[in-house]
């Protein structure tokens, strides 16, 4: 394990808990080792390998594409394991180059370690809950190696699914289940007869495998429809409408078979289900242009009378916290979220690299106040560094301290507001949903 990889490894699940605290790894390989090729999604773009490697436990070395390789960040991406692979667009020699590449990864799964590819090669601009049509180059990788080995190592590859329910939102969810694993030594015969037939019939199951794990939503169009079903009937993997009482994994499966009904309805063709999603796209246009929220709707509907002590006691307890998470984060965050932003022009990259220079700035600014608090304040090493360790919650605080008085200001505003014609409109929705949609999504 390198040196930035096991860093890593020790100190991004704190970040990434903070970030996504519900977050649940779900059928987890439980060794380091396995010779396995690992495929997955790429919903959130640099999110992805971050969580995929640093909340489950096999070391993996990671496919990257080549354009992230300059002469300045060479050195720090082959010491997170980090390979490049070249495509057609990225250099006139792509095949030559990503065979010196391929072999690389022979290497690595003959010594037992593992590979981490995102099978669709790109991450789509904005968050949709699908998955793309995945390459062959993972499963074309898993054959190269055993026929270099001479067939005597067992190779094997599984699926992996991130599912997020906002990956560049603050406080959100994420689960990440990975499948089975499929041993390709078992289809040695059928290669040696036809190789391409087998590469194109694992990859296609491959994808199949890589949709269980994830929401897949087949027609791109549809992804709007199904987030507004879940956000009326508070059930799915929405970012902001849920029932806080069940499980992430229980929204997760919901989420999943609401996708897989859906995929076997032809919308267009419905009348019933055109209305309804016509219905839906109205009513969150409007509540849009009048800066309300279906969050806060559902609030005024549950709270007529408009009590706000939840967020009132919520700033009285983060108060002294946010305070010094103001102290030792605000500034640095206040430039790195600036640098980004400016830099980036692509919204899917913000949040991962916030995350990563944010832990680069909060740790190495605040790391002094070891020493101030162990020579100034109280002559304990364990205070000390429990105090520096202590920070990024801190940041939190100031974060959710925040976030509460927003949210108090807001439904300050509501209170005062006749919202009656949004509620009937979205009762009527709700009710003509139901009469389209099977019982169990309701």
């Amino acid at each position: 394990m390198r040196l930035i990889y096991f860093l890593l490894f020790i100190t991004l699940p704190y970040s990434l808990r903070i970030m996504y605290p519900r977050l649940r790894v779900y059928n987890s390989p439980k060794r380091f080792l396995g010779s396995t090729i690992y495929v997955s999604n790429h919903a959130a773009s640099f999110m992805d390998p971050l969580v995929v490697a640093a909340m489950r436990m096999p070391i993996v070395f990671f496919m990257t594409r080549s354009d992230v390789f300059t002469p300045l960040t060479k050195g720090f991406l082959w010491a997170c394991q980090m390979l490049p692979i070249y495509r057609q667009q990225d250099n006139d020699d792509t095949k030559g180059k990503n065979e010196v590449i391929f072999k690389k990864c022979t290497r690595i799964l003959k010594f037992g370690r593992n590979l981490l590819i995102f099978g669709e090669g790109f991450t789509d601009d904005t968050f949709i809950r699908r998955l793309k049509p995945v390459k062959k180059g993972a499963v074309r990788i898993g054959f190269m190696t055993l026929e270099d080995l001479n067939w005597k190592k067992k190779i094997y590859i599984a699926a992996v699914g991130c599912n997020y329910s906002e990956p560049n939102k603050m406080r959100s969810d994420l689960l990440i289940s990975t499948s089975e694993r499929i041993c390709l030594n078992d289809y040695r015969e059928q290669f040696e007869e036809n190789p391409s037939k087998v590469i194109n019939d694992l990859t296609k199951m491959v994808e199949k495998m890589m949709q269980e794990q994830i929401t897949h939503v087949q027609k791109k169009e549809e992804a709007p429809f199904h987030e507004n079903i879940m956000k009326l009937t508070r059930r799915g993997m929405n970012v902001e409408n849920f029932n806080r009482s069940l499980s992430l994994k229980k929204r997760w499966r919901y989420s999943q078979k609401l996708a897989d009904w859906m995929n076997t309805q032809n919308v267009e063709e419905s009348e019933d289900l055109t209305a309804v999603k016509k219905e839906a796209e109205g009513y969150f246009k409007l509540i849009k242009r009048f800066k309300l929220e279906e969050r806060l709707i559902f609030w005024k509907m549950n709270n007529p009378k408009g009590s706000r002590l939840k967020e009132i006691a919520m700033m009285i307890i983060l108060f002294p916290f946010a305070i010094l998470g103001a102290i030792h984060c605000g500034i640095p965050y206040y430039f790195i979220k600036r640098f980004v932003e400016k830099t980036f022009r692509r919204k899917v990259f913000w949040a991962s690299v916030k995350l990563i220079l944010g832990m680069l700035a909060f740790g190495l600014i605040n790391m002094p106040l070891i020493w101030i608090i162990y020579y100034f304040i109280y002559p304990s090493w364990w205070i000390a560094i429990g105090y520096y360790a202590a920070i990024g919650l801190f940041g939190l605080a100031a974060y959710m301290f925040v976030l509460n008085l927003k949210d108090f200001k807001k439904k300050g505003v509501l209170k005062k507001t006749d919202i009656s014609k949004f509620v009937s409109k979205r009762e009527t929705l709700i009710s003509n949903l139901k009469d389209v949609i099977p019982k169990e999504f309701n």
